[in-house]
């Protein structure tokens, strides 16, 4: 099994409503995008400097399945909007 699990620290501007934006097209994946096997996705509520706001933690069951996943143009339209409302955001895929 493949683990993508991605942290974005969004803009202020309009920041909770993007934030739940956010969190509802990334859930909505699940049901659009075959090869992804599970998403959970979590809002932060830790008011730290370290701090991000959502993290996203999804499994696949080859890192084929993740490259297919990053290509579906489901996936690729949610990408546009996250990229529009954050400013920064970090990765970390990995094999269990």
């Amino acid at each position: 099994m493949v683990v993508h699990i991605v942290m974005f620290k969004f803009k202020e501007e309009n920041k909770e409503a993007n934030i739940q934006a956010v969190a509802m097209r990334l859930n909505a994946l699940v049901a659009l995008v075959p090869s992804l096997k599970s998403m959970e996705v979590g809002v932060n509520f830790t008011n730290s400097e370290r701090a991000f706001d959502l993290s996203l933690y999804s499994t696949f069951e080859t890192k084929e399945d993740l490259d297919a996943y990053a290509i579906h143009p489901e996936h690729l339209k949610v990408v546009e909007f996250i990229k529009s409302v954050t400013l920064e955001s970090k990765v970390v895929d990995y094999i269990l």
